[in-house]
């Protein structure tokens, strides 16, 4: 972030007011405001580092953009540091708590002493108040606490990345970048760049300088870039570059520079008596908020663009223009004139875009085909290598970049002299595709949220949404984004009901969408604690179920916690809460209270300790059971499934009785008045077997002297029924029947059934369960989930009543299932078997455009094309049906579905009237209809055959000798008409000419064009008696002859007359006119002196005095010019005109001799497959004839080398060399006084990949 040292109005804030410290007595009030930008900004106000919640001593209030705290009854403890923080911006103050005593009385302004006279203007002192003025102006110096807090950046390479700054001209800013270095193997390399392209590396100096450290502690590498004494044409665009070995990241931000009111001038240069009385007159400018002087709104361009030079430094003092050299070389950019480009024939787009990973080529055209480029990057000279590749293309300079990487994104630029062609290149990168979709969640209100996908790159900026707004950085406060490899995450450390919603991930190159529901804490409690009477050394067992498996809790005793020992058990079970106390005893006796942690429960229930007292009769006493049901119904006694039973019967009776305990086997129906009669005696039969006296089992008896005890260790429903226990001793006997009723969760209920899925709904049926577990059942809970997810998210809180439910808020084409929990008051049940998957889709639209294509004797052609809208069901293919007119039965045109866009409908009944539709199918069902609105007699339609000839076939079609022809002549006719092509009246050969037909048009086909393929075509269509033909003239043409008949009929002058007749041969084609070229005698150097000429006469004009000239013609049709010429047999000599001047006779001089190298043959090393020359001059009379030999071979016959000689110079064009291309190569001239050879080396350089090809074919 950038921090400017010049000035604190640079600060980048959320505050436009700030807190300040103050200095209040104790006892007194303390109040402080704050004013930020905009409003419904969430504002917290900490107390030394701790948030503060409102109460008697701090009241915080909040009214649009302001916000005051106000502490009450102000006391020493309250002398600490305070602060107020908005978005990421917080401002620390002090609050200084004094004594009444300490407490000085300001002086009165009367009492202030009366400031010195000066004599004269203080320069210096002049300075230090412009300084004053603007801290007054803008603000006063905060403490070194209101700096805004950086904020952290997740995204990229950079921990921190620059922000936007702001400077007055003069002052100094510093930009801040900091790089995370854990993951580093090296320091990161970073740029800074100014505009587009230009580096500031280079500009380091007074007014800039870089600087770098790294923090060993944190691991962060910190890059600074420092502008010193900001002036106006420092303002603009920044960008800060980061790269490591396999990853690049960049960031842009602005810089703003500030002109200094030109008030200021006016102050400095006014002569104040004394530096007091400039303190009093800024005190009044402050007062007078200078930030609501509004400057007059005018267009000093404008001004200056008018204005005579000589008037340029008064316009600049009158507006405040700090920088004039500036705008005046602004101003004359803007009256310069763009001069037409010499040096460019054609210049580089202005932009160009490219794919990540794809190659592109920037090609400019220049003047000269000889001109040198130079191609800049950022300023910077570009080298070849791998990646960047010149190319020069006759007037063509080419610069081809292969894998475009974010690297590439840059301004480039191409440098032909003195003027330059510019272009940026923007590097697209790949769309970023979501591999691992959101899941959807449910949780409980202050639980951590983590929303996880997956894309597929490393690295990838992406965006979140909740409810289609975006979520960004500045609700650190709230979100939280992280980036581990290709997964990206959304953290919501504490949620809230608030937080519900859809939450959606986006990249440029997909979606995913899941909800999150924020539940708030409830507990249900499915089971509560009961009361317990127990008698010495039996077990008591309290025990409760909630309806949250993972909440903790505490068991307490008359209020106090209990500590669990040998004889004190506490479990907790996943839903269930058991506190057992083994061998009770007396001071057991209390009152027992659980309650769950973090929920206001108290669920309570007492123990009775139960005293046996048995009063001795010494006497004989018939048995009896002492039970409260006896005599009246059936006593019930109601278990939860999984429970211990334990029924204690007191019994008496003297001697001591033989106790049976009997189970009825079968239903017992009892009377209207519910009591066991006396009729209602049971057989044996109908009784099991008397349960014997065991101590172990699970189902077992204990007898004790004045009770029996029947016991059941986790009572099963089989346990449910009619037990009956019988005393007996020889006095009598005594009976007592007690019904036990075993209760249970509910059965889970069958799968649930999905019906009426639509788009993002669905109906869920089920049926209740087949055992409801001895309870009605309370209501039904459903969950879903993803097919592919494990996590199930619950759709209903309160309980359903009815046996159906709309599931809404699903995201259409994403597989879900769907289970169901009956509950009842024991407990909620396991969860139904999932449902089938189904996908939430709606049909698609009806297909568009039913019309019909073709209709015949038995079949029907139909076409259409797809529905509007498809969705994300996809679409499986149309069903196509007809039905009879007068009928409603809708009959299968096809077997099955058709995925094609057309139907031939066959085998139909001549003369029947159908109608037709078509339905489109996917996995939501059918769509609507679209039917033909007409019905169809299904009879051929006679057609009169109509042949469409092509428009540029109306006209002589001409092909050059060796091209191919391909004529298509579409046509129409019903039923399919006969075809017949001749040439000349002539049936075509089928070896010569291919023909082809279909039912909509006939071809034509040559492979390859010869002269004799000229002539008058004619296609013939034929549909019984009807016919219809057209004609179409094909003319096969070749280059012409040379002319003839070729003579020189006059010379006179500096002239010379020719004739010649036409070429005997015109390659079929009309002669468009002659060439006629000219050759001095001595050198043979053909001329051209007329082309596109039109007679077969010409006066050839212009030759020289003394010289021999041989001419020539060629003739010229649509083809081109004749492969020969016309010669003249004998020269033309151009006399010399005027006074005979007779020589003198001197002994020819012999300018003969042998050949001799005045250039040699260099050693090379060149690059494999690109061409490459050797170049050497030789001299010698007559001309050598010149060979070249490569490791002594001659080359004269090889077609890869090529050989020039011009002037004496001798190349040889070695096309596109291979390494085994390399050797010494040798050129040999060779005439009548002698000859002369030269040798050199030629190393050709290949890359691996080329060795290993040559390699590989050198072997074959």
């Amino acid at each position: 972030a950038p921090h400017p040292s010049s000035h604190p109005m640079l600060t980048l804030s959320a505050f436009t007011k700030k807190p300040k410290t103050t200095e209040v007595t104790a006892g007194s009030t303390a109040v402080f405001e704050a004013e930020t930008e905009k409003a419904g900004i969430k504002v917290k106000w900490q107390r030394a580092g701790t948030e503060i919640t409102e109460s008697e001593k701090y009241v915080i209030k909040a009214e649009g953009n302001k916000h005051s705290l106000t502490i009450n009854n102000v006391v020493k403890e309250d002398d600490v540091t305070y602060a107020v923080i908005a978005g990421s911006s917080k401002v620390k103050f002090e609050l200084k708590t004094v004594t009444p005593a300490e407490a000085a009385p300001a002086p009165a302004a009367s009492e202030l002493p009366t400031p010195p006279v000066e004599s004269s203007q203080n320069t210096e002192g002049n300075k230090e108040l412009l300084l004053l003025l603007r801290v007054l102006v803008f603000d006063s110096v905060p403490s070194a606490g209101t700096q805004p807090e950086e904020p952290v950046d997740p995204i990229g390479l950079f921990v921190t990345r620059p922000q936007d700054g702001e400077v007055t001209a003069g002052g100094n800013i510093t930009f801040t970048a900091k790089v995370a270095g854990e993951s580093l193997l090296k320091k990161p390399s970073v740029k800074w760049f100014k505009g587009k392209w230009m580096d500031l590396a280079s500009k380091v100096g007074k007014h800039l300088q870089l600087h770098d450290s790294y923090d060993r502690n944190n691991k962060v590498y910190t890059f600074e870039m420092e502008i010193i004494e900001a002036n106006m044409t420092f303002a603009g665009g920044y960008r800060c570059e980061v790269s490591t070995k396999d990853k690049f990241d960049s960031s842009n931000f602005n810089l703003t520079v500030n002109e200094i009111y030109h008030l200021c001038h006016d102050i400095v240069s006014f002569p104040f008596p004394s530096k007091t009385n400039y303190i009093f007159l800024l005190l009044h400018i402050k007062s007078t908020n200078l930030r609501e002087i509004k400057l007059p709104s005018v267009d000093v361009w404008e001004i200056l663009r008018k204005a005579p030079p000589s008037e340029y430094e008064k316009i600049a003092f009158q507006y405040g223009i700090t920088d004039l050299r500036g705008m005046l070389k602004r101003l004359k950019r803007i009256k310069k004139e763009e001069k037409k480009s010499t040096a460019f024939l054609k210049k580089l787009d202005p932009a160009y875009q490219v794919d990540k990973g794809q190659k592109i080529k920037l090609v400019v055209e220049v003047a000269n085909p000889d001109a040198d480029v130079k191609w800049l990057k950022n300023g910077q000279e570009i080298q070849v290598s791998g990646r960047y590749i010149f190319e020069a293309v006759g007037n063509k300079r080419i610069l081809t970049i292969n894998h475009c990487s974010l690297a590439d994104d840059a301004a480039y630029e191409c440098v032909v002299g003195e003027e330059k062609s510019f272009t940026e290149l923007f590097v697209k990168e790949p769309p970023i595709l979501i591999t691992h979709p959101l899941e959807d969640q449910m949780v409980m209100v202050g639980e951590r949220v983590e929303f996880e996908c997956e894309v597929s790159e490393e690295g990838a900026t992406v965006k979140w949404e909740k409810d289609g707004v975006e979520l960004t950085r500045e609700e650190t406060f709230k979100y939280r984004f992280k980036k581990d490899g290709k997964k990206q995450y959304l953290i919501i450390n504490e949620s809230t009901k608030e937080d519900s919603g859809h939450y959606t991930v986006k990249t440029n190159g997909g979606v995913s969408v899941a909800e999150l529901i924020v539940q708030e804490k409830k507990l249900e409690v499915y089971q509560s604690i009961a009361d317990l009477t127990v008698k010495a050394r039996d077990q008591a067992v309290f025990k409760c179920e909630v309806s949250d498996e993972n909440v903790k809790g505490i068991w307490l005793k008359n209020g106090k916690e209990v500590v669990p020992d040998e004889r004190i058990k506490i479990s907790h079970i996943g839903r269930i809460h058991k506190l057992t106390i083994e061998d009770v005893t007396p001071g057991d006796e209390a009152d027992y209270s659980f309650i769950p942690q973090g929920f206001a429960y108290n669920l309570s229930a007492k123990l009775q300790f139960l005293e046996v007292k048995i009063d001795f009769v010494p006497r004989e006493e018939p048995p009896k059971i002492h039970l409260d049901c006896l005599g009246q119904s059936p006593d019930t006694i109601v278990v939860v499934a999984g429970n211990k039973l334990r029924l204690d019967v007191p019994i008496s009776g003297d001697p001591t009785p033989t106790v049976i305990w009997q189970k009825f086997l079968f239903t017992i129906f009892l009377n209207n008045s519910s009591t066991v009669r006396e009729e209602d005696v049971f057989s044996a039969d109908q009784w099991g077997k008397a349960l014997l006296f065991e101590s172990e089992g699970r189902v077992r008896v204990e007898k004790h002297e004045d009770h029996c005890v029947f016991i059941i260790e986790g009572a099963e429903k089989e346990d449910e029924g009619v037990y009956r226990v019988i005393v007996k001793n020889p006095v009598g006997e005594d009976k007592a029947d007690i019904t036990v009723k075993v209760i249970d969760v509910p059965d889970p209920p069958e799968a649930p059934k999905i019906s009426n899925i639509g788009e993002d709904y669905c109906t869920v049926q089920w049926q209740p369960p087949k055992y409801d577990g001895g309870q009605p059942v309370l209501g039904y809970i459903l969950e879903r989930k993803k097919k592919k997810s494990y996590r199930w998210m619950r759709l209903n809180f309160d309980l359903l009543k009815e046996l159906t439910y709309e599931a809404k808020r699903m995201i259409e084409g994403v597989v879900y299932e769907m289970r169901i929990y009956a509950v009842n008051s024991i407990g909620m049940s396991r969860p139904s078997p999932a449902s089938q998957p189904f996908m939430p889709i709606a049909p698609p639209s009806e297909p568009t455009h039913f019309t019909v294509e073709d209709v015949s004797d038995s079949t029907v052609a139909l076409k259409w094309r797809p529905p509007e809208r498809i969705g994300a069901g996809g679409l499986d293919g149309y069903i196509v049906e007809y039905c009879k007119e007068g009928s409603t039965e809708w009959i299968p045109a096809l077997p099955g579905l058709t995925e094609r866009t057309s139907a031939l409908i066959k085998d139909l009944v001549t003369g029947d009237k159908l109608n037709f539709r078509i339905k489109a199918i996917n996995l939501a069902g059918e769509s609507g209809a679209a039917i033909i609105k007409e019905p169809i007699t299904v009879q051929e339609i006679l057609q009169r055959p109509k042949i469409w000839l092509p428009r540029h076939l109306r006209q002589t079609l001409v092909k050059k000798v060796g091209e191919t022809i391909n004529i298509v002549i579409p046509f129409q006719g019903k039923p399919r008409p006969k075809i017949i092509w001749t040439k000349d009246g002539q049936s075509l050969d089928a070896k010569d000419v291919g023909i082809r037909n279909s039912n909509t048009d006939t071809i034509l086909f040559i492979r390859k064009a010869e002269l004799h393929h000229s002539g008058a075509y004619e296609v013939t269509l034929q549909i019984e008696n009807m016919t219809d033909k057209v004609a179409i003239t094909i003319q096969i043409i070749d280059k012409p002859g040379p002319p003839q008949n070729i003579k020189l009929t006059d010379v006179w002058g500096f002239n010379a007359a020719l004739e010649w007749t036409p070429p005997q041969d015109d390659g079929n084609a009309q002669i468009l006119g002659y060439t006629v070229q000219k050759a001095d005698k001595k050198t043979m150097e053909w001329y051209t002196v007329f082309d596109h000429y039109r007679r077969t006469n010409c006066v050839v004009s212009e030759l020289i005095m003394g010289n021999e000239y041989f001419f020539r013609v060629f003739s010229e049709n649509l083809c081109g010019l004749s492969e020969t010429a016309a010669t003249t047999k004998n020269p033309a000599y151009i006399q010399k005109t005027g006074t005979t001047y007779k020589p003198p006779c001197y002994k020819e001089h012999d300018f003969s001799e042998p050949p001799k190298f005045t250039h040699p043959l260099v050693n090379r090393s060149v690059i494999a497959g690109y061409n490459t020359t050797l170049s050497c001059a030789v001299r010698g009379i007559p001309k050598p004839k010149i060979y070249w030999y490569k490791n002594k071979v001659d080359l004269s016959g090889d077609a890869k080398y090529r050989m020039f000689s011009k002037q004496g110079v001798l190349t040889l064009e070695i096309r596109k060399p291979t390494p085994f291309d390399g050797g010494f190569y040798t050129c040999k001239a060779v005439n009548e006084c002698g000859e002369a050879e030269i040798e050199c080396r030629l190393d050709v350089r290949g890359n691996q990949m080329n060795v290993m090809y040559n390699t590989n074919t050198a072997v074959k």
